[in-house]
C-alpha cells in the first residue's frame, strides 16, 4: 500500500516565483520579439558568460541541437569516441550528423569516459573523442587532451550536466574544442528547454551563430554554412534570466543535500558512490550503486511503495540498444547500468525526506 505522503520524484525544476518570470516578459510583449536572436536571448548569453566565466555562449534550442552544432561546426565525418554511458541523446546526435559512434568503457569509480581505453579504439577514421561529464563529474580533461593533440583529434565535450561544475578553479565548460550543454527542466540552470554551445574559439563560435540560424551570414544576406532551425526563443531566455539569479544558491543547496545523503548512506557497505577526483562537481545528481541489481530493484520497489520515485540513470547502457545501434561489448559500462540509481535530489526536496530515503534503503537490504 502506498504512503500517503506526496510524491517524490527524482528531480524537479529550480525555478524563480511567477513574478519575477512575468517582470521579465513584459518587454518581451511590449517590443513583440519573441525569436530570431533576440534582446532577451543576446542578454541571456551575457548573463551565462559573466555568470560562468566562459568566453562565448550561444544558446540554442536543447542540448541534443547543441552537440549537434559543435559536430556540424567542426566538419566532423568519421568514427566518434564516445563513452557508453551516457543519454541516448550522445548517440543520436553523432549519428543525425551522419558520424559513427565507437564506444568506449568507463571507469567504474568515477563513471566517465576512462582515458587508457579512448587510444585503443583510435582508428584512420576517428575524428573526434565525445566525453561525457556523467553527473556533473568533470573528466580527466587533461589526459583527454593530451591524447587528442597525439592524434590530431577534436574534442567535445557532452557537458549536459555540467554546469557549475569546474577544473582548477575555472569551468569545465571552457575545455575542448566545444562544450554542448543543456538548459532542460531537470539540470541545475533551465530555460525550460533549452542547451548552448561553449568554445574558446571566436571563429568557431561565430560559425556556431550561423549554424543556429540556417546558416546566414551576419547580414541575412546569403547562406554561408549547412545550417538549420537551432534558436532559442526570447520566451525561453527569459525563464534563464529569471532563474539564473538562484544559480549558486541552487548549487549551493544541492552540495548540502548531496553530502548528507552520503552521511545517512556510507554506513552501508552494500553502497557505493560516484568518485570525484577531477575537479568539482556541481552535485546535480546523487547516484548510488548497488552490488547487484537484485539489490537495486529491490531497494527501488521499498521506495516505489513509499511514493518515492528515483530513476535508472543510465540504463540501460546505449551500446545495447541494437535497433539504433551495432551492438560492441563494453563491460564496465553494461554493468554499471544495471546497478545505478539515482536518488531524488532538487531545491524543494527536504533533509527530512531524505533521511527517510536513506532510512528506507538501509532497511531494505
Amino acid at each position: 500500500m502506498k504512503s500517503s505522503k506526496k510524491a517524490i520524484y527524482v528531480t524537479q525544476p529550480s525555478l524563480c516565483t511567477q513574478e519575477e518570470y512575468f517582470e521579465i516578459l513584459k518587454s518581451v510583449w511590449a517590443n513583440g520579439i519573441l525569436t530570431h536572436n533576440g534582446p532577451k536571448v543576446r542578454e541571456f548569453e551575457e548573463a551565462i558568460i559573466s555568470k560562468l566565466s566562459v568566453n562565448n555562449f550561444v544558446a540554442v534550442t536543447n542540448g541534443t541541437i547543441a552537440l549537434q552544432m559543435a559536430i556540424k561546426a567542426l566538419g566532423l565525418k568519421g568514427e566518434i569516441i564516445t563513452p557508453a554511458f551516457t543519454w541516448i541523446a550522445t548517440v543520436s546526435a553523432i549519428k543525425w550528423e551522419n558520424c559513427d559512434p565507437v564506444f568506449c568503457d568507463i571507469n567504474s569509480e568515477t563513471l566517465n569516459i576512462e582515458p587508457n581505453e579512448i587510444e585503443k579504439l583510435i582508428t584512420p577514421k576517428t575524428v573526434a573523442i565525445m566525453p561525457v561529464h556523467v553527473f556533473g563529474n568533470p573528466c580527466d580533461v587533461l589526459a583527454i587532451k593530451k591524447i587528442a593533440e597525439k592524434y590530431n583529434l577534436k574534442i567535445i565535450y557532452d557537458a549536459a550536466h555540467a554546469i557549475g561544475s569546474k577544473f582548477k578553479g575555472n569551468s569545465i565548460l571552457n575545455y575542448g574544442d566545444i562544450s554542448a550543454t543543456s538548459l532542460h527542466a531537470t539540470k541545475i540552470l533551465n530555460t525550460a528547454e533549452g542547451g548552448g554551445c561553449i568554445t574558446v574559439n571566436k571563429d568557431i563560435n561565430e560559425k556556431l551563430k550561423r549554424i543556429r540560424f540556417f546558416g546566414h551570414n551576419n547580414d541575412k544576406t546569403d547562406i554561408i554554412d549547412d545550417g538549420f532551425n537551432g534558436k532559442m526563443t526570447e520566451v525561453h531566455a527569459a525563464l534563464g534570466l529569471a532563474n539564473i539569479n538562484y544559480f549558486n544558491q541552487v548549487i549551493d543547496d544541492r552540495k548540502v543535500k548531496y553530502n548528507f545523503y552520503l552521511e545517512s548512506l556510507s554506513q552501508n557497505k552494500k553502497i557505493f558512490f560516484q568518485k570525484h577526483n577531477i575537479g568539482t562537481s556541481n552535485y546535480s545528481y546523487f547516484p548510488v550503486i548497488f552490488q547487484n541489481e537484485k539489490q537495486l530493484l529491490t531497494a527501488q520497489n521499498a521506495l516505489n511503495k513509499k511514493n518515492i520515485f528515483p530513476r535508472r540513470y543510465f540504463f540501460p547502457s546505449v551500446n545495447t540498444f541494437k535497433k539504433i545501434v551495432k551492438y560492441k561489448k563494453v563491460p564496465k559500462s553494461e554493468n554499471v547500468s544495471k546497478r545505478i540509481l539515482c536518488l531524488p535530489l532538487y531545491f524543494q526536496l527536504s533533509l527530512n525526506d531524505i533521511k527517510r530515503i536513506a532510512e528506507i534503503i538501509n532497511s531494505s537490504i
